[in-house]
């Protein structure tokens, strides 16, 4: 695939968010001092139109920027905490279409631990309102559409209904941008399920590790080191459990990537290569579709 449109269209877009939407000339060190603030997901999806392979690209690039508590107070935002959802249509600003607009409004945000408010329009800027956003966090959207020829021998998404493209391929770029920013920054973007899991992660350790600890037998408690990775020496029973904690914490996230049920999921004490391989090819199935199954060669 090529990824300079959506690269660029990246770079753009933090520079954007980091200027607090071009309200400023250079970008606030205040709010953004490390690149480290801004935690980015990137998104593709296509759909052929014709049989000379010339397809309706959806990119889409989704920031959510973390502003220190010292700094919280000292910059505001045009819109507030609501998210502002730019659109592109071929490399120029445009209204957002109705069929993206709906698209925005059926994805399952509580999938991603959002709770979706409303949707307005302020000024022909297209806002949207959470109900759960943490106080310092701020999501910022771009969504770019354009037609691209393709040759034959690359494999692109089937042709759908001109009035449903839209609202299929934004839809579908949302949600491999949001995937992206999961699988890239642990811990966000959890589903509410998947934040209760993590919840009983401590007491659940402290359990275990208990059980482990107060065994009387050596072979017991030395497999349970080697299965946690852990040296006979590190027996100490706070490294224990937290070892265990983050393990817990760590495979729900990962499952958290796919529907619950749908496959088995990752072992607990699973080796981590094997694990990193199973995520790829579970997410890779989570984003199929009825009409769109999105393909690394579009």
């Amino acid at each position: 695939m090529n990824t300079a449109n959506i690269y660029r269209l990246k770079l753009g877009f933090e520079d954007y968010v980091s200027k607090h939407g071009n309200r400023m000339v250079e970008p606030c060190h205040s709010c953004f001092s490390t690149g480290k603030n801004l935690k980015v997901g990137t998104g593709i999806a296509c759909s052929r139109e014709n049989q000379l392979n010339l397809a309706e690209v959806m990119e889409v690039v989704i920031i959510i920027s973390d502003i220190p508590v010292s700094d919280q107070g000292s910059c505001s935002r045009l819109h507030g905490r609501r998210t502002e959802v730019l659109h592109f249509q071929d490399f120029s600003p445009c209204p957002i279409p109705q069929p993206s607009l709906e698209a925005l409004t059926s994805i399952e945000w509580k999938s991603y631990g959002l709770v979706l408010k409303s949707v307005g329009d302020q000024d022909g800027v297209t806002l949207l309102e959470w109900e759960n956003l943490p106080p310092r966090s701020h999501i910022d959207i771009v969504l770019h559409r354009y037609r691209k020829q393709y040759p034959h021998s690359v494999m692109i998404l089937p042709r759908v209904l001109t009035k449903t493209v839209d609202r299929f391929l934004t839809r579908k770029a949302v949600k491999l941008a949001l995937t992206n920013l999961k699988k890239k920054n642990a811990g966000i973007l959890l589903s509410e399920r998947a934040v209760k899991i993590c919840s009983y992660a401590p007491d659940l350790a402290k359990s275990i590790s208990g059980l482990i600890m107060s065994s009387h037998d050596s072979d017991f408690q030395r497999e349970c080191f080697s299965l946690l990775g852990l040296l006979h020496h590190e027996n100490k029973e706070d490294a224990i459990e937290k070892c265990i904690k983050d393990k817990i914490i760590s495979v729900t996230a990962m499952n958290d990537t796919s529907r619950w049920g749908r496959r088995e999921a990752s072992a607990l004490f699973e080796d981590d290569a094997r694990q990193e391989k199973t995520q790829c090819s579970d997410e890779e199935e989570y984003e199929g579709e009825d009409a769109f199954e999105y393909l690394d060669k579009c």
